[in-house]
């Protein structure tokens, strides 16, 4: 039998059962590396997107659009569903609604990848005992999810949001800013983390201005001609990217970067890396930007963990 989990389903697993479903993936061995690529269909109006992966007795694929003209017509600018089968018979199990579940797996991979460094800067004198500050770039649905599940990791202090035009402050923000304020630039000087969730083409970020110990979290753009953070802070920053054959293929963040001469491919770092030996080499004194477009695996294992919530198979199979 298919279950369907629709959106409240989905959000239900919660952030840090998605953070973690991540981190156990990854640490009991899954190659971000040996995912098929996703397709990308050109469309009249958009995207079109096919996102499969098989990993631990499952299969899944998720089929999205992306429509920027949805925005002006006051419609969701993505749309998707995901379907979970069976590896094993290759049945079905489970319709999940893929817009959802896109909104919970990407922050969750942001903060699983960053998670190290939050937790110190909260910890340490960065956090000064009060709580992170956090500057996001992008008032949607990413920038909502990030704050949530940063929030859900570490005490958050105060949360910035900063639109091309400003508005409304969010429910999940404490202050909203035009791109133009001018006290953006210093909001993110005293940052210690820094979210980039944005349909724009290029910098929202002044790469001089993020602290040297600074958390960066960008996952807006997942094209390789259009990029929300400079090169200056590519060229300062570590990297940590989902696999390196996405990020060289769909990131322009890091495309345009080695194009302008400020970064290189053998900089990039993975998240097997973070959790082997180069771990106790990411240097604190460098931002860590964590850039993210991503993948058919993280639908993947967040699915399967939010079908194993709905359905009370945990540990099981199918």
């Amino acid at each position: 039998m298919t279950v369907s989990l629709d959106a409240a389903d989905v959000s239900a697993l919660g952030p840090v059962a998605a953070v973690a479903a991540v981190r156990d993936a990854l640490a009991g061995g899954l190659d971000p590396g040996g995912d098929v690529p996703r397709a990308v269909v050109p469309l009249a109006h958009g995207q079109g997107l096919l996102m499969p992966s098989e990993h631990g007795g499952w299969y899944g694929v998720k089929v999205a659009t992306v429509a920027p003209g949805n925005t002006a017509r006051g419609l969701r600018r993505i749309n998707a569903t995901y379907l979970l089968h069976d590896s094993a018979t290759l049945t079905p199990v489970a319709l999940l609604d893929g817009v959802a579940l896109t909104t919970l797996r990407t922050p969750a991979v942001s903060v699983a990848a960053g998670l190290e460094r939050l937790r110190a800067l909260a910890a340490g004198d960065g956090g000064e005992g009060r709580g992170l500050r956090l500057v996001v770039f992008g008032a949607g649905p990413q920038g909502e999810g990030h704050v949530a599940t940063v929030r859900a990791h570490v005490p958050v202090a105060d949360v910035a949001v900063v639109t091309r035009r400003g508005g409304p402050v969010p429910g999940w923000a404490d202050r909203h800013l035009a791109a133009d304020d001018g006290g953006v630039a210093d909001l993110v000087r005293r940052a210690e983390a820094v979210v980039t969730a944005t349909s724009a083409r290029r910098p929202v970020v002044d790469g001089r201005l993020v602290r040297d110990d600074a958390v960066v979290l960008a996952v807006g753009s997942h094209e390789p001609d259009v990029r929300e953070l400079d090169s200056v802070l590519m060229g300062r920053a570590t990297v940590v990217v989902e696999s390196r054959e996405i990020a060289l293929r769909e990131a322009g963040d890091v495309v345009l970067a080695i194009r302008e001469g400020t970064l290189a491919p053998d900089d990039l770092v993975t998240p097997a890396d973070l959790s082997g030996a180069r771990a106790a080499a990411v240097p604190a004194d460098r931002p860590l930007v964590v850039k993210t477009c991503g993948a058919g695996w993280q639908d993947l294992v967040v699915a399967v963990a939010a079908y194993r919530r709905k359905t009370g198979t945990v540990g099981k199979r199918g």
